[in-house]
Parts: C-alpha cells; sequence; structure tokens
C-alpha cells in the first residue's frame, strides 16, 4: 500500500516528467561522421563543464565467442591499458597524467567500450593514449599473466555472491546450445591458458576501424573532433568484416520447460522465469512494446504489482527485458519466503497468463510507462561521460537509426502492439523457470522440479 506521502511524491514526479517531455527533447542529438577506413566518428557536444570523454565501442564481447574463447573478450578488455609500443617512450605517462585523465572500460555480451574522461585541454593527448592502446598493444607475457589473475579473482569475487548461481544455471538452459555466446564472464580454464597469441586474434579480428565506434561527448567542438580523428586513426587500415564468414549463431528456441533448484546459503526465497525475447534485427517492434510493457508492469499501480506484492504472496516482483540484436532475453523475477514459495510460483504463473489481456494495463498506465520511459531516457543525457556508453551500447545492439527513434517509436505502441509482442514471446512459450533457497528450506517445503513445472 503507497502511503499518502508517497503518492504525493509520486504525483509530484510525474507532474515533473510531463513538464520535461513537453520541452521535446526526446530525439537524441549528435553528429557523426564515416572515415573512408570504416571508422564510426560521433560526437554529443556539451558544454555545462570543461571535461571530455572519449570512447571507443568495439563490436565485441561473448556474442563473438566460441567456447575455446569463452571470457576472452573480457580478458582483452584488462589488457587494454597495459603496455604498448609508444608506453615506453620517454614522458608518455606523465602526459596522461597532466592531462588528469581517469579511464575505464566495460565488456557486454555485444560491445566492449573503453573511455577516458580529462580535463578540456587533455583532449588530443587522450585521443592520442586510445589510439596507441587501441592500435599498438604489446601483450607482454607478465601482464597478461598478473591480468588473467585478476579476472579469475573477479570470477572469484561473483561466485560469491549466491545469486550468481541462479543466474548461471539459468543461462545455462536458456542458451542450451550456445552458452558461450552469452556468457560474459567466461570459462575459467579458458582464462587461465590464454596465450598473447589470442589476444592477437582478438586484434586483427574485432579491432578494426569497420567494426569500431569513437564516441567523443562533453565540451568539444564536432568539426575539430572529426579533423582530429582524422589525423590521428585516418591511416588504420580496415579489416575484413568479422561477421561476414561468421554470422552470429542462431539461438534454437527452447524445446520445453526447464526447471533449476539453485541451493544457496539464503533466508528468503526467490523466484526467476526467463524466456527467449526478440532480436532488434529481426523483430524492432517488439522490442519497443518489451519496454513499454515492462515500464507499466514495475509500477506499483499495474495490475502485476499490486496482485503479487501488495497481497503479500511476494516482497517484490518485476519483470524486464534486455534488449539485444542477437536474442534479448526476458525475465520476470519475485521475491518471498520459503513458506509462500509454492503459492507465489502458483501466483506469478496466473498473472503471466493475464498479460495478453487488452485490459491487463489501462489506457492511463499506458501512457504513463511511455512518458517515464521518455523520461528516464532523457535523464540519461545529463552527464556526458555516462551518455557516451549508452550511445556505445545502442551503436552495437541496434543500431543509432533504431536509438535516434527509439522514443518516437515507443510512443506509437499500442495495447495491441503488447498483445503481440505477449503472445508470441510469452504466453504459453517454454520457458527456465529457476528458484534459489537455502537446503534446509528446500527440505522442509519439500520443494521438486515438478512443482516448477506447474503452469
Amino acid at each position: 500500500m503507497i502511503t499518502n506521502r508517497a503518492t504525493f511524491k509520486f504525483a509530484a514526479l510525474f507532474c515533473l516528467l510531463l513538464t520535461i517531455t513537453s520541452l521535446a527533447l526526446a530525439k537524441p542529438e549528435w553528429q557523426q561522421r564515416t572515415l573512408k577506413n570504416g571508422l564510426q566518428v560521433i560526437v554529443i557536444e556539451n558544454h555545462s563543464v570543461p571535461l571530455v570523454t572519449v570512447e571507443l565501442a568495439v563490436k565485441n564481447g561473448s556474442y563473438t565467442e566460441p567456447p575455446e574463447f569463452n571470457g576472452l573478450s573480457h580478458l582483452y578488455e584488462h589488457m587494454f591499458f597495459q603496455s604498448n609500443e609508444r608506453s615506453h617512450t620517454e614522458g608518455y605517462l606523465e602526459k596522461v597524467s597532466e592531462a588528469g585523465a581517469q579511464y575505464n572500460a566495460v565488456t557486454r555480451e555485444e560491445v566492449v567500450y573503453y573511455h577516458y574522461t580529462a580535463l578540456k585541454t587533455g583532449l588530443r593527448p587522450v585521443m592520442t593514449f586510445m589510439r596507441d592502446e587501441l592500435r599498438y598493444p604489446l601483450f607482454e607475457k607478465e601482464e597478461l599473466t598478473r591480468e588473467i589473475q585478476i579476472v579469475l579473482d573477479e570470477f572469484a569475487r561473483n561466485e560469491a555472491n549466491p545469486y550468481f548461481h541462479l543466474n548461471h544455471a539459468i543461462e545455462l538452459k536458456l542458451w542450451y546450445k550456445y552458452f558461450s555466446r552469452k556468457n560474459v564472464i567466461g570459462d575459467r580454464k579458458v582464462i587461465e591458458t590464454c596465450t598473447p597469441e589470442k589476444m592477437r586474434a582478438i586484434q586483427r579480428k574485432f579491432y578494426i576501424p569497420n567494426n569500431t565506434a569513437l564516441v567523443v561527448a562533453g565540451d568539444v567542438n564536432a568539426q575539430e573532433i572529426f579533423k582530429m580523428a582524422e589525423e590521428l586513426y585516418g591511416d588504420w587500415s580496415a579489416g575484413e568484416d568479422p561477421f561476414l564468414k561468421n554470422p552470429l549463431v542462431q539461438h534454437p528456441p527452447l524445446p520445453k520447460d526447464e526447471p533449476v533448484i539453485v541451493t544457496q546459503p539464503v533466508n528468503a526465497a526467490s523466484i526467476s522465469i526467463s524466456y527467449h525475447g526478440p532480436s532488434t534485427d529481426t523483430d524492432a517492434a517488439a522490442t519497443y512494446a518489451a519496454d513499454v510493457f515492462s515500464f507499466a508492469l514495475r509500477q506499483q499501480d499495474s495490475k502485476f504489482y499490486k496482485t503479487l506484492v501488495d497481497t503479500g504472496i511476494t516482497t517484490g516482483a518485476t519483470m524486464s527485458y534486455y534488449t539485444q540484436r542477437n536474442v534479448g532475453p526476458i525475465q520476470f523475477t519475485a521475491q518471498t519466503t520459503p513458506e509462500k514459495l509454492k503459492v507465489a510460483i502458483k501466483a506469478l504463473n496466473t498473472e503471466i497468463n493475464k498479460l495478453d489481456a487488452l485490459d491487463y494495463i489501462t489506457d492511463e498506465q499506458l501512457e504513463s510507462a511511455k512518458t517515464l520511459l521518455e523520461a528516464n531516457e532523457i535523464f540519461t543525457r545529463e552527464k556526458p561521460s555516462e551518455y557516451g556508453h549508452t550511445v556505445s551500447f545502442w551503436w552495437a545492439s541496434s543500431g543509432l537509426d533504431y536509438y535516434a527513434n527509439y522514443v518516437e517509436n515507443c510512443r506509437k505502441v499500442t495495447k495491441a502492439d503488447i498483445q503481440r509482442y505477449v503472445r508470441k514471446y510469452i504466453k504459453g512459450k517454454n520457458r527456465v523457470i529457476g528458484v534459489i533457497l537455502s537446503e534446509d528450506d528446500k527440505k522442509r517445503i519439500g520443494l521438486t522440479e515438478q512443482d516448477l513445472l506447474v503452469k
């Protein structure tokens, strides 16, 4: 039940969101140019503070990894900022410090991005550092050995989280034929035995200009960036399209429902039901419906939330969709007590079976979800250093045309669109249903896999 104070705060926020959307800022603004070698240069001007973020996005990640390379996109990310042919030059590291630069990188399923954020005066040095790290890595054996251990330590930290084991077990079932293509953290043995030669193989195949975007955001001038990009990156030779001879794998549909019970030392019980969802390449329309519907169901006034949470059956319940070029997963999650677990599974299934009803959400809830989604998108642009990551993600997983028209297309979503989405990807479709609870609780309530398979 929402208190009066919470209701007031929500109403005030909603009015603010309506005001923001009335400013017609839904369509993102950037300038872009493609160099002759295929490098896409994307510039986001924001002169609010004298900072600049230089980011390189590469179409790499787990979706490019056969089992023998699983985890090496992530390891390559760790090696990116290590020694290169230019870094041993006298005064090189001092220039990095003088630029006031901070750097980091992220590996995801369909993109790896690297970024420096620095003072405006450090723009050219940072653009140069990025070029050197991109084009002239040394992959020195000692450094590789050290970074392998760092990645393995990261692996161990993930394994220490009980919910890692639930997610891992579910994904093994969900992506049963090509698991490595969705397993970002990778395979421990593959990481342990990596060689500099494998790093070189990744570099030659994926780290080429026609598979890369240079995203520059902050207090910059687009024309100056285009000129600098040509000077620093224009002589970088294009390579063969890495997806021409090795297209993305086609994840086959689940042949049946798959139950997963994971026991870990946890006090509560959690449920996760996962489906294969739409891909941006093959069903973009359904991806918009998926996002809008997810926003609608996450609101506390939704029938989904009220039925599962306000009744006390669960302490939390949500639906999400993860946009991907190569099959985005749909996931329902809920938390409850072990005593209520079987009732909660039944209640969640009951709600899932109702989702295709045209009156499951009201017209007002649909429009509210669109407004919240639009406002959320606008808020992401407030900080250029973060917004560059968003642009990199969409560039890789959908293309900039998709992203440029994203809010507009979400605004067009109707109840009939949502109904089609639910019937095509959710209702009556095979899924993986997973549960995590303690071993003692599992025995005490007599939970079996058959309990998970009842729809």
